[in-house]
């Protein structure tokens, strides 16, 4: 029941901030793309993570939807990811923070998406789990805050997602942020991708500099490995909401850069 109530509320307020931006005349009257941006939300989030990427992305006249993922396993996120998919009109930028890399490298193969755009995310190779990526680098802060509920869920904190995960976010956002965060399943970190959809898409990556969650030097090597597009933000893990601009930024160019190529592949 828990969880229901915060996916209500998370889609309340996404439907909030769309009527907000509409009210104040800041959605752009006529699309200027038929490229939809999907984003897709990481463990310990949901969909209102998004909430100050949306309304800049829409005054641009881009046609956005988001993901809910369950976080219950790589094989339920992917699925929820495709079904939102399924109903943009035309070619998919999917986009991704946190554990969600992972989903978007899974979903990312589907014919519709041209682009992928990774947020402080994880990029995994064809065979490889999330916990063999964190395990190949020094323990992020963040994971010292991870405790169990004794049902397989895995949940940050309040002081560690006020100190690890959104210290660059007012102590007022991240104590709301503690109370609705999404629990990941701890077996995701087990899940692993069968087909990366970076080898076959142009990618477009953001590096928190300042992440505790996942570790900065595995961001920047992600994003050497996938030969991304890379921006470096002085940003702790949640740009999305520390740097709403800079990430609609980058997620504007990846965009145009799909827009001026019918069909853009590696």
């Amino acid at each position: 029941m828990h969880r229901f109530h915060c996916r209500s509320f998370a889609g309340l307020m996404l439907a909030i901030v769309s009527l907000t931006s509409f009210a104040t005349g800041k959605v752009a009257e006529k699309p200027i793309s038929d490229t939809t941006v999907v984003l897709v939300h990481g463990a310990w989030a949901d969909g209102s993570s998004w909430s100050k990427v949306i309304p800049l992305l829409q005054a641009k006249g881009l046609h956005v939807l988001v993901v809910q993922n369950p976080l219950t396993s790589l094989a339920d996120d992917v699925a929820a990811t495709k079904r939102t998919m399924a109903s943009a009109p035309g070619k998919v930028v999917l986009v991704g923070h946190s554990w969600a890399g992972t989903v978007i490298t899974e979903a990312g193969t589907d014919p519709k998406v041209v682009a992928l755009v990774y947020v402080a995310a994880f990029a995994n190779k064809d065979g490889q789990a999330g916990g063999e990526l964190v395990n190949a680098y020094p323990k992020p802060p963040a994971l010292g805050a991870v405790h169990d509920d004794g049902h397989g869920f895995l949940y940050l904190s309040a002081e560690g997602v006020q100190k690890d995960f959104a210290p660059d976010l007012p102590a007022s956002e991240s104590a709301v942020m503690a109370v609705t965060q999404g629990p990941l399943a701890a077996s995701t970190f087990n899940d692993k991708v069968t087909d990366a959809a970076w080898k076959t898409r142009p990618s477009w990556y953001i590096v928190s500099a300042n992440d505790r969650v996942i570790s900065p030097q595995l961001e920047r090597d992600s994003a050497k490995l996938m030969n991304a597009k890379t921006t470096v933000l002085a940003s702790s893990h949640v740009s999305l909401l520390s740097h709403p601009k800079e990430v609609a930024a980058v997620i504007e160019d990846a965009v145009k850069s799909v827009d001026a190529s019918p069909r853009t592949s590696k």
